[in-house]
């Protein structure tokens, strides 16, 4: 009875001391099912040309006075943030002031001596209406009554005038942005015209290329540019501009073409004077492209694990280009069709596990 009942426990002793072997695979090495995969195929991607463009604000002011005074308070200096209606620097306004006190009082004089006019000639009117004076008489309260209206009118422009030349003395900023110089000291005279500040603003960025005048046309046709920003990270970020305008003429010297790129709002990282690469699409072409997921960099050397029928998981060094979103160009090492893993790590797991299993079946062998 007992030798019966371990005759029945030796084969299944041998099956749990057995050395693993791939459960979708055999002792060839066949590829394993269960790993996530994806096919090695050709994609059709733009053709670009590459240039580097400059980065630029569209608003960058420098901001002058506008009437003489002197410079009684500087209010922000350089790489402040301004927003935009703000005072960032005063004038002495004393006379400015004394300027609208005088044209207030001969807008005032202005006013009574019409109300006057009114009045003279609302009597003279009565009376040649009766004909009770001479038409000398209505001519001439005619004449008074429009020279106090011109007197008037000028009275209020004069005023109108003294009190913009005062709000001048309060140099604001024309938008909001970042102050980049500042060109008058504490206690200066400024005069009309005189530089105040220098600022830029971040918000509305653009980047000017020089392009050849051989890639011109496909700029003209078709459009497409993309520009590459630096995100700090491996991979630069792309973004398409909204506009694209290309200057109408060519530099005599370089026989290139300015083009300006009119940039996204809300790109962060991104100052004016930094170098950004740029992509023109000349056109469309197929390149054999490898899932981006599926690369692994081990040192100096790239590559991914090819899944094969028949030699089971087995890692490939290759050469890579360009990055198209989620794939990368295969230069070397890849053929259209084939598989690779997408989950790197899970397959050398696998690679691991099948050459342990190889391993076995070689010692079992020369057993």
């Amino acid at each position: 009875m007992t030798q019966q009942h371990n005759t029945r426990l030796l084969p299944l002793l041998a099956a749990l001391l057995a050395p693993p072997v791939l459960a979708a695979g055999d002792a060839g090495g066949s590829a394993p099912s269960a790993l996530p995969s994806a096919e090695v195929a050709y994609l059709t991607v733009p053709r670009e040309y590459r240039l580097d463009g400059i980065v630029e604000a569209v608003n960058r002011t420098t901001v002058s006075a506008q009437t003489q005074g002197q410079v009684e308070e500087i209010l922000y200096d350089v790489d402040d943030f301004v927003e935009k209606g703000e005072v960032i620097a005063r004038l002495r306004d004393n006379e400015h002031r004394a300027r609208v006190a005088q044209a207030a009082a001969e807008l005032k004089s202005a006013t009574a001596e019409l109300s006057r006019a009114e009045d003279e000639f609302a009597r003279v009117e009565g009376l040649y209406a009766n004909k009770n004076v001479s038409e000398s008489e209505m001519d001439r309260a005619e004449a008074e009554l429009a020279g106090a209206e011109a007197r008037l009118d000028a009275a209020q422009a004069a005023l109108e005038q003294a009190q913009e030349q005062l709000a001048y003395t309060r140099i604001r900023a024309p938008y909001s942005g970042i102050v980049t110089n500042r060109h008058v000291e504490l206690g200066e005279i400024a005069s009309p015209g005189q530089p105040v500040m220098s600022g830029i603003s971040l918000e509305e960025l653009r980047v000017t290329v020089d392009v050849p005048q051989s890639v011109i046309p496909a700029v003209r046709e078709l459009g497409e540019v993309n520009v590459y920003l630096p995100n700090g990270g491996d991979e630069a970020e792309v973004v398409q501009p909204e506009r694209i305008t290309v200057f109408p003429f060519a530099d005599m010297g370089s026989n290139t073409f300015k083009v300006r790129l009119d940039l996204p709002e809300g790109l962060e990282n991104l100052f004016p004077g930094m170098f950004v690469k740029t992509g023109i699409v000349t056109g469309k072409k197929e390149e054999l492209t490898v899932p981006k997921a599926a690369v692994v960099y081990r040192s100096e050397v790239t590559g991914v694990y090819v899944l094969d029928p028949d030699r089971g998981v087995h890692f490939r060094q290759i050469r890579v280009g360009r990055d198209h979103g989620g794939a990368l160009v295969v230069l070397s090492g890849l053929t259209a069709g084939e598989t690779v893993a997408l989950d790197p790590i899970a397959a050398g797991v696998a690679l691991k596990a099948q050459a342990k299993a190889k391993a076995g079946m070689g010692s079992d062998d020369d057993g």
